[in-house]
């Protein structure tokens, strides 16, 4: 792990299912969907935007819960329903003007690595399964909705002197 690469982390890209959550998908019997976000990763992801860092959500699945709590956070790049993760997370870096060494990424599963690979820095949740875990750059001690990605925001503000 480098932390000048995390110190010039400028993006951070993160899946939802699995990272923010614990993956698994509750549904009620009329249809609604019940999602369980840890509230120490919605702090961490608040101090490294307030430190400046850009902060997106690129998500397989599409879910009003996800777009509430994205605004809740204050993330305006939030992108839900992609089948195909990295031509989204180009196109994000191209919009933003970003290389790809400015973003980190933390994904837990296979559709995650277009994303992962070639990104300035790419994490894991401790639960995500060995093919991805042995790709990555660094993996959380949490499992995914568990304050992986608190771990992951607190290595970054530290790499840039904000810890």
């Amino acid at each position: 792990m480098s932390m000048q690469a995390l110190a010039g982390i400028r993006l951070l890209v993160l899946d939802v299912d699995g990272v923010l959550t614990d993956g698994r998908i509750q549904l009620t019997a009329d249809g609604q969907e019940l999602k369980s976000f840890h509230v120490r990763d919605g702090l961490g992801l608040k101090r490294l935007m307030s430190a400046g860092v850009t902060v997106a959500l690129i998500s397989g699945r599409s879910s009003v819960v996800v777009q509430r709590r994205a605004v809740e956070l204050g993330i305006q790049e939030v992108h839900q329903g992609v089948d195909d993760k990295g031509p989204v997370f180009d196109a994000l870096l191209q919009r933003l003007g970003l290389a790809r060494s400015a973003a980190a990424v933390m994904g837990d599963d296979l559709p995650d690595l277009p994303m992962m690979d070639g990104a300035g820095f790419s994490a894991t949740v401790a639960d995500a399964p060995a093919s991805v875990r042995e790709t990555v750059d660094w993996v959380a001690d949490e499992a995914g909705g568990a304050g992986a990605v608190r771990s992951l925001c607190d290595l970054i503000l530290s790499a840039r002197g904000a810890g």
